[in-house]
């Protein structure tokens, strides 16, 4: 079974601030996108790589990733928009599809391999997770109205992992968009597995997240 990988790297990341999208914005040195790739070669089961950038950098992404053997793309407004547009330009030998952010740049090559192990397995889609560590409670206009049992809650990481045909037919329904592409797959009633996760994987969204991803860097020098 060939896998192959779409990186969604079009988002504008407003919330890390203005001037650079953020799949630019450096991480000790270097592009946030770069890291990603980086990660993904280091999966040796990945196969064909499809990154969706944004509108009017798909060729300084793609002189940047160059060396990585990588197809860059224009995305969509929406990340549904972006994703099916990298499913339309990954290769038809890609049975096995991985969903990735750029945003998770660190995630430790472990995390693709037992999403990949349980797709090779049988599963039709995976997702990796964590348990939710924090007290979670429902709130309204400031009003605590209930809490939340976090025992059989998770957040879900990226890679996420489907059978070609799967997300094809998720992206397909018409619907309204989701945060992810397992939302979807969970609309068309289809089983969706998941395997652990990694605090590593984490996804840079603030200020604050790219001091802790450059922790992380210098953590994996002195390993």
């Amino acid at each position: 079974m060939t896998v192959g990988l779409l990186l969604a790297a079009a988002g504008r990341g407003e919330r890390l601030g203005t001037g650079v999208v953020k799949a630019l914005r450096e991480l000790s040195g270097e592009p946030l996108v770069l890291h990603a790739v980086r990660g993904v070669r280091a999966v040796p089961a990945v196969g064909p790589v499809v990154v969706l950038a944004p509108v009017g950098l798909v060729n300084d992404l793609a002189v940047l990733l160059a060396p990585y053997d990588v197809h860059v793309t224009a995305g969509g407004d929406e990340r549904q928009d972006s994703i099916r547009s990298g499913l339309g330009a990954l290769p038809p030998e890609a049975d096995l599809v991985l969903v990735h952010d750029a945003a998770r740049a660190l995630t430790p090559p472990a995390v693709f391999e037992a999403v990949i192990a349980a797709l090779r397995a049988g599963a039709e889609a995976v997702v990796p997770v964590l348990p939710v560590a924090d007290t979670v409670k429902r709130v309204v206009a400031n009003e605590v109205l209930g809490t939340l049992d976090r025992s059989d809650l998770r957040v879900v990481q990226t890679p996420q992992g489907f059978r070609r045909e799967v997300l094809d037919q998720a992206h397909a329904r018409p619907g309204p968009q989701a945060t992810d592409d397992a939302a979807l797959v969970e609309r068309l009633g289809r089983t969706v597995t998941t395997v652990p996760g990694s605090q590593e994987a984490f996804k840079v969204t603030r200020p604050f997240d790219l001091l802790v991803a450059a922790a992380v860097l210098r953590s994996r020098v002195d390993r």
